[in-house]
């Protein structure tokens, strides 16, 4: 391994980084559902904004025919808005020594491959974690969207359907159910045992059943120990939570001397944009740039629209040990 080839082996690093990180994306977004959308689409700044027309179900009224005619207020036609924030991230850095690979006679596209792989993983584990961090946060700020039996009961169907219901008679909008495997064992073993794996990326999973998608993975906002220790599950509509720009990502490799033998380091800054459908980042409570508690924080997603059947969806939490 020529230290001249240094920068080669960083863009090529980068190259199979985005190739690889492309490739997840899309096979978990065709297995979810389109629940989540995790694009590599580019936004400026800090902010995305989309603007909306608000309902004009109030215009709807009933007219007496009987009674003289007389003046009727009228319903102004008025725009809301919807607006995503910009979270930054870093990975790295990575050390290794270029005479480990001419020591051992190994091939330079063995640690792209590894670096490159490790990466788009951590990447990838990073967009979901905060996403449905932030989602749940958002949907749980909102109680009539919440069916809560923690206090008497562990996960089941009919807590999840219930929980569906948060959405009346939209709850056939929610086409996917994310959930933490402390759910009830029953649950979760039957949905691994009996349904179709669809997609599989480090500790992710999932799995359809009966033609309902179930994705399991252990992301932190789905469990919260205490008493009792509580599972949560996030039920969401198609493009509930849209995770974009996630080619923007900055690499660099450098070679130092200085101790015994060279080493090398690898590492990565990196961004992607969070939009919740039916939410609006709060700009001035959330800031800039957020750490995760301010993005796990509910009250820092505002609710844009009217009605809770307009939003990303409901969550039900349970018992985790019942």
């Amino acid at each position: 391994m020529a230290l001249s080839n240094m920068q080669v082996y960083d863009t090529e690093i980068y190259t199979t980084t985005i190739e690889l990180l492309g490739q997840k994306l899309e096979a978990f977004n065709a297995a979810s559902g389109g629940a989540i959308v995790l694009n590599t689409n580019a936004w400026q700044g800090n902010y995305t904004k989309n603007a909306f027309f608000q309902t004009l179900a109030g215009a709807q009224r009933r007219v007496d025919r009987d009674t003289a005619n007389a003046p009727q207020a009228g319903t102004a036609l008025a725009q809301g808005e919807f607006g995503g924030v910009k979270v930054a991230g870093g990975f790295g850095p990575v050390t290794f020594e270029p005479s480990q690979m001419s020591w051992l006679l190994r091939s330079p596209a063995e640690a792209i491959m590894v670096i490159s792989e490790g990466f788009a993983d951590a990447l990838l584990a990073d967009q979901l974690n905060t996403a449905v961090g932030a989602a749940v946060a958002a949907v749980e700020n909102i109680s009539a969207l919440v069916n809560d039996v923690s206090a008497t009961a562990g996960m089941s169907q009919v807590a999840l359907n219930k929980g569906h219901y948060k959405f009346g008679d939209m709850s056939g909008m929610l086409v996917c159910d994310i959930m933490h495997s402390s759910g009830s064992e029953s649950l979760t073993t039957k949905a691994l045992e009996n349904g179709e794996r669809l997609f599989v990326s480090s500790n992710v999973t999932v799995v359809s059943i009966l033609g309902k998608i179930m994705v399991v993975s252990d992301i932190p906002a789905l469990y919260v120990a205490g008493t009792p220790n509580k599972t949560k599950v996030l039920s969401i509509t198609a493009g509930g939570v849209i995770v974009d720009n996630a080619s923007d990502i900055i690499t660099n490799m450098e070679t130092s001397n200085g101790n015994t033998r060279i080493e090398t380091t690898w590492q990565a800054d990196y961004s992607f944009g969070l939009q919740l459908k039916g939410y609006k980042w709060d700009e001035t409570n959330g800031g800039s740039s957020p750490n995760d508690a301010a993005l796990f924080t509910g009250t820092n997603w505002d609710k844009a629209v009217s009605s809770n059947k307009h939003t990303l969806g409901t969550l039900t939490v349970a018992d985790a040990d019942k």
